[in-house]
This record gives structure tokens, sequence and C-alpha cells, in this order.
């Protein structure tokens, strides 16, 4: 803090006085270090610089999946496990961030084909494909698009728009599936856009939940049209309404979800 010293010199002119505890040291290049030591400090501390860029821009560093050919890696491994003869060819991929029925969130890719919708659990940090989940298009029954919504008393809620896809003509898991939040034996999968959508232009187009909907949709009607369950009405309803979460309490999601758990990211000196 710079202080004007109260009294004025013979000049007429007022002299500035900086506290000696607030000096700055001027940093002096190891070549060019006086040859009397008595000129130095008695002690320094140098410290490597380190800039924290808050935007957003600067946080998409944080996720892996962001990183130059990550994205194009997974997606080349994906393929292999696409089976022609089940799956056909595969028509677009998707990153988005699929919800659980405890309100957890979690990264996923999602690969839209010819016969069937495959959700893809890859870890961005080991480049790894650890699960696919495959579920037939023919089978799909109702698509449902809107806000989410939570039990009146429930504790934590989240906001935004999502779409869920539910199967095999039912709405609800059982009573002991639902109250499991480890149960991945659920008939309906929901999905949000990635946190991150809109801040990489080049991977922007993989992320919009809109054009995600408008293409899951005609490829369920034309996989309802060209192969038909047997013993079953087909066609595809697609609804506008609230996406129900039955969680109140939420602890496990509210921890899960601030600390980014489901998604590849850096954290400090450890990726998780």
């Amino acid at each position: 803090m710079l202080q004007l010293r109260d009294s004025v010199d013979g000049s007429g002119e007022a002299a500035l006085m900086v506290p000696a505890a607030e000096a700055d040291v001027p940093f002096t290049p190891p070549g060019d270090l006086p040859s009397s030591s008595s000129s130095l400090p008695p002690r320094q501390t140098l410290r490597p610089l380190s800039v924290r860029n808050p935007t957003r821009g600067g946080r998409l560093k944080e996720y892996f999946v962001f990183r130059p050919g990550t994205i194009e890696q997974a997606v080349n491994e994906i393929r292999v496990v696409v089976l022609p003869t089940e799956d056909g060819e595969v028509q677009s991929v998707w990153l988005l961030t699929e919800i659980d029925h405890w309100n957890n969130e979690k990264e996923r890719l999602v690969l839209i084909t010819d016969w069937s919708l495959l959700i893809c659990k890859y870890d961005f940090i080991s480049l790894q494909c650890q699960q696919v989940t495959r579920i037939l298009l023919n089978a799909v029954d109702t698509i449902s698009i809107g806000e989410f919504e939570f039990p009146p008393k429930s504790l934590n809620k989240r906001e935004g728009i999502g779409i869920r896809i539910q199967w095999d003509k039912q709405s609800r898991a059982s009573f002991i599936n639902r109250w499991n939040p480890w149960s991945s034996n659920v008939p309906y999968a929901t999905f949000t856009e990635h946190p991150m959508a809109d801040a990489d232009e080049k991977i922007a187009s993989l992320c919009q939940l809109e054009n995600f909907k408008t293409q899951l949709i005609q490829a369920v009607k034309k996989a309802h049209k060209e192969c038909p369950l047997p013993g079953r009405a087909n066609g595809v309803l697609v609804l506008e309404r609230p996406l129900l979460i039955e969680t109140y309490l939420g602890l496990m999601s509210f921890i899960n979800n601030e600390a980014k758990l489901g998604y590849s990211m850096t954290r400090g000196k450890i990726g998780f």
C-alpha cells in the first residue's frame, strides 16, 4: 500500500514511502548475480507460474473427452461391438449425460444404429470401453421430452430438459429396483445435454439434445415399420411431459453430481 508523507521536502514535492514489508524484490538471473552476497535477501522463494482459467473454455480442458483425438478413438473402439446382423450400420454418435433413477449423472457415448440404441460407458482416461447396453429400437414404445420433476419433499432437485426412452411397455421399475441405487434393471433411460455441450464448437453437434431426439424418433419409427415385433402393437408414442425422478433425500446423488464423479475429469493431481 502506498502512503503519502505528511511533511513536504525542501523541493516542495511530496515523497512516496513504500513499507519495507511490502517492497518487491527484483528477480536476478543466475548469470547476473553480484559478486558480493551481502546485497542478496536472506531468503528467496521461487514458485512455478500457475494460471487458473475459470471460463467455460478453460474448464473444457478438465474433461478428458474433449482432448484432441479422444472421442474419435472412443468411437472407433465402440464400433467393434456393433453387430451388423443385430444392429446394422451406425447412423450417428452422441455425447450425452445419462441420469439414472437416483438422479446420478453419468457421461455416456450413445450410438444410434439401424436397429439398436447402444449406450456406452467409456473410460476416457484409460481409453477403454467398460460396458455397452443394447436396446432394440423396435422395442421402444414411448419417448418423453420435458422438464425434470421431483416429489414435493425432495431435497435434491435439478433443472433443465431431458428425454426419456421407455421399452417393453413398462413405465416404472419394480419396487425393489426403484429403491436400489445400483440396479440396472430399469425399463427406461433418461438423458440430458452434457454440461459442456456448448463450450466446444467442434463437438457441440454431438451434444445437442434436440437433434438427438429428432434422429432417435426417426430411427425408432423406421425400425417399427421395417421390423415389427410379432404379437404386439407396433409404433412409438412421443409425448411432451415432465420426467419424474423419485428421489427424496438424494445425498448420494448430490455428492456425485457436485463432484462430477460421473465424468472422466482431472481432479488435482489425479484423474478419476
